[in-house]
């Protein structure tokens, strides 16, 4: 299962390190950790009285995968198009889950796709066989 990262904070987090993987559209972002708002439990709401002598903590909280998408306007004016990229997205990282290291996954689209490359709508075919094929390239680049 891949959940979705919300927070501005985990976005900030995950924009803040490197690329991990590039294509023509798309950059990949990824950091080892847990959304910000998994980790922000306190701790005597976990455990009894002896919360204070315990050395290691009570929530044993594992690493799963998050992606977060990130398709701005000026790229992708048609809101059909963004969505469209996303589900994409998060259907290329169901396809590559296994072999990804666990953590918080950040795709940005960085360059719009051309009119002219034959795309004749928001929601074409041709664009849905053109990212799915990039999509899945990022992914197994960042896999390797």
């Amino acid at each position: 299962m891949i959940g979705r990262l919300r927070h501005k904070s985990d976005f900030e987090r995950v924009l803040a390190v490197p690329p991990c993987s590039r294509s023509t559209h798309f950059v990949l972002h990824h950091v080892q950790a847990c959304p910000g708002a998994m980790t922000s439990v306190v701790s005597s709401e976990l455990c009894t009285g002896d919360a204070q002598n315990r050395a290691s903590p009570v929530d044993k909280i594992e690493l799963g995968h998050w992606l977060g998408c990130i398709v701005p306007k000026r790229h992708a004016a048609r809101a059909v198009t963004r969505n469209l990229l996303r589900r994409q997205a998060r259907a290329a990282m169901q396809r590559h889950e296994l072999r990804l290291q666990p953590g918080l996954w950040l795709l940005r689209l960085r360059q719009p796709f051309a009119r002219s490359a034959g795309f004749v709508s928001a929601d074409s075919q041709a664009l849905r066989t053109v990212a799915s094929a990039e999509l899945d390239k990022l992914f197994a680049r960042a896999a390797a």
